[in-house]
Order: structure tokens, then C-alpha cells, then sequence
């Protein structure tokens, strides 16, 4: 490897098979505490190298493609993670697909936008985006939740929060639909409105910046670079996915042992799969890369309905019992709240702090009723 590629991946270029090291010893075992707690460094550490491999590979195809690739990356986790749980049967598996999907979703339009709204706001006054764009990813997310997660709930074809087979192919296939028609628009019917944009220069406005590049300073990789960090992306998520499966068995005997409900095991996974995806939304919003923020939120909110239920519908002819998507009560009530303030911060296409404070409340309120419903 080269002396450049070399300065450039640094550490993250040793963390991955060292991670895969790792997995490949606790693979099939029951960890104890200790061992589990070295597995949770390995696993840490595999995610944050993926994050760095991710923008690299995301620098160089550019946005918003690189957004969509990281977006990708993380569904591709949260699909192995749901269904390898499911095929190990441990605990209520039933729901965990609806839980992993909600929570995915609270954490994106809640957390992820809370926090990258909050941080660019403070750092450059006001956080601006494009409206057009983002608001077509909110409108996207809102029908994607509520023919996936909101309708089973209501349907009477099947008892309790379960679809039909016809009725979950239609889910599957509008998800698949939306999603793909959200992808061409973004990549490439209307991709000027989610590029990130100079709206430091128009107060109040926002303009089409293709030109800055993805850290605001650096060089873009050399294709060496990127593929050197699309290969280890690769590796990195694969381990993920390997030492979070070790993992579960980990958290799940820590749940049971605290007596939360089971619905926990999926914030659990969720927060873990979009952790890549939060540290690359608060770093663009430091930058004043607002838009590349709530692409990523949005579009991780997207890819992990879209994406997800359509593979989980697959998954569940070879899996035992039923598949339950429909939300509860308090789980609709949060994700309204969730839709009408989505709505109210994205119209005007600028935000004070105060918008992604909301945010965080909506996030913090959805964390502690899932702990204590």
C-alpha cells in the first residue's frame, strides 16, 4: 500500500481484519461479560472504521450518491441483524422486525436530524437546507411508515397486527416502488436538490454547491484509495453483522435481566446499525453540510422501511410464526408527533437550535416509554 493511502485510512485499515480475527474466535459462542465487553470494543471499532471507509468511497462517487451508499451499507446490517435473530427464536422474535424498523425510524427523523440541526445551527447560526428535496424524503418516509407500519394496524383480514400474504406483498412491492422512484429523483431526475449548498453565501437561501468537497478541504481519494476502502467496507460490515449476531446473546440475557420489554433489543440494534450513519451526519453539519445530513437521516429512515420490510417479507416464508408490524397505541401516538414536527421543520428550509431540541424531546420521550411503556 501506498505511503498516501497509507496516511490517509490509517488505523482504519488494520481495524477491520482484526475485528473479522474476532469474530472468527467467538463465532457460535455465548460470551460471559468479559469476553462480550472485548467483543463490544471489536465491534465499536469495526463500525467506526466502516463509517471512515464509507466517506471515503462517499467522497469520491460524490453526493448525494455517497449518502445513499452509506444508507445502503447500514440497511444491509439491520436485514442480517433482524433475521439471523429471528432464525435463532430467542425471545418474542415476532415483533422484532416492527421494533428494529420504529426504532430506526425514530432514531433517523428524530435523532439524527435532531442533533445534525442542533450542531449546525449553534455552529453557523442557522441551519440551512433545501426544502424541495428534503421535504419530498420526509413525504417519502411518512408514506413508507405508514402503508409498512401504521395499516397492519388497522387491517382485519388476519388477527391482530399482521398482514395477509397479499396484503404483505403489496407492502413489500410499494415499499420497493417508492423507494426506487426516491432514488432516481435523488440520483438523477432532481439531484440538484439534495447537493449540499453554499447557504452561508445567500442569507436565508440556499444554492446548488457541487463543487466543495466532501470534508470541505481535502483532496478526493485516488481510485486506489477508494477501492482499497470499498473492499475494507465491505469486510467491515460483514463483521458487524457477525459480532453483533455474538453479541445479542449479550443483550438479550441484559434486558431480561433488567426486566425491559423485549422491544428494547430492537432500539438496541437500531442505535447500533445507525451509528455509522450519525457520527457522517453530525461531522457534514459542523461543516455546514446540513442538506448531506438529512440526506443521510432521511435516507437511511427510507432505505431501512424500503429496504427492510421487502427482505423480511422474503425472509418469513422459511421463518416459523407470524410477522407482526402492526405499531401499538403509544408507538402511533410518537410517530404522528414525529411526522407533524418533521413537517414544520423542514417547510421553511432553515432551523434554529429550538427545531432540533424538538427532535431530541420527540427521541428521548420515544426512549423512555419503550424502557417503560
Amino acid at each position: 500500500m501506498s505511503a498516501s493511502t497509507s496516511g490517509r485510512l490509517g488505523w482504519t485499515v488494520f481495524t477491520p481484519p482484526i475485528a473479522a480475527v474476532v469474530l472468527g474466535v467467538s463465532w457460535g459462542t455465548h460470551p460471559g461479560p468479559l469476553a462480550a465487553s472485548l467483543i463490544g470494543i471489536a465491534l465499536i471499532g469495526a463500525v467506526l472504521a466502516g463509517v471512515h471507509h464509507a466517506e471515503v468511497v462517499a467522497h469520491r462517487v460524490g453526493e448525494p450518491f455517497g449518502s445513499l451508499l452509506l444508507a445502503v451499507a447500514v440497511t444491509v446490517i439491520e436485514v442480517g441483524l433482524i433475521v439471523m435473530l429471528m432464525v435463532s427464536g430467542n425471545g418474542e422474535t415476532s415483533t422484532l422486525a416492527r421494533d428494529t424498523v420504529f426504532a430506526a425510524v425514530m432514531i433517523t427523523v428524530n435523532g439524527i436530524v435532531g442533533l445534525a440541526l442542533v450542531v449546525g445551527a449553534l455552529r453557523h447560526h442557522l441551519a440551512v437546507f433545501n426544502p424541495e428535496g428534503t421535504g419530498s424524503a420526509l413525504a417519502t418516509v411518512i408514506t413508507l411508515a405508514g402503508l409498512t407500519l401504521v395499516v397492519p394496524a388497522f387491517t382485519t383480514s388476519e388477527e391482530g397486527p399482521v398482514l395477509t400474504g397479499s396484503q404483505l406483498t403489496f407492502a413489500a412491492l410499494a415499499s420497493l416502488a417508492l423507494y426506487g422512484s426516491f432514488v432516481f429523483t435523488q440520483t438523477v431526475r432532481h439531484r440538484d436538490f439534495f447537493l449540499p449548498g453554499a447557504s452561508t453565501s445567500i442569507p436565508g437561501g440556499w444554492t446548488p454547491d457541487d463543487d466543495r468537497d466532501g470534508d470541505g478541504h481535502a483532496d478526493p481519494p485516488t481510485d486506489r484509495e477508494a477501492w482499497t476502502s470499498f473492499g475494507l467496507l465491505g469486510l467491515s460490515l460483514v463483521t458487524v453483522v457477525g459480532l453483533a449476531k455474538v453479541e445479542s446473546y449479550s443483550i438479550e440475557d441484559a434486558v431480561e435481566w433488567l426486566g425491559f420489554p423485549h422491544a428494547v433489543v430492537g432500539v438496541v440494534i437500531a442505535m447500533l446499525v445507525l451509528l455509522p450513519e450519525t457520527i457522517a451526519a453530525v461531522r457534514a453539519a459542523l461543516l455546514d453540510r446540513v442538506q448531506t445530513s438529512l440526506n443521510l437521516a432521511y435516507g437511511s429512515a427510507m432505505a431501512s422501511i424500503g429496504l427492510t420490510i421487502p427482505a423480511i417479507a422474503v425472509a418469513s416464508i422459511w421463518l416459523d410464526g407470524d410477522l407482526a408490524l402492526g405499531l401499538e397505541p403509544l408507538q402511533l401516538v410518537l410517530l404522528v408527533l414525529s411526522a407533524v414536527v418533521g413537517v414544520l421543520t423542514v417547510v421553511p428550509g432553515r432551523s434554529k437550535p429550538l427545531n432540533g431540541i424538538v427532535h431530541l424531546v420527540l427521541l428521548a420521550a420515544f426512549l423512555l416509554l419503550t424502557v417503560a411503556p
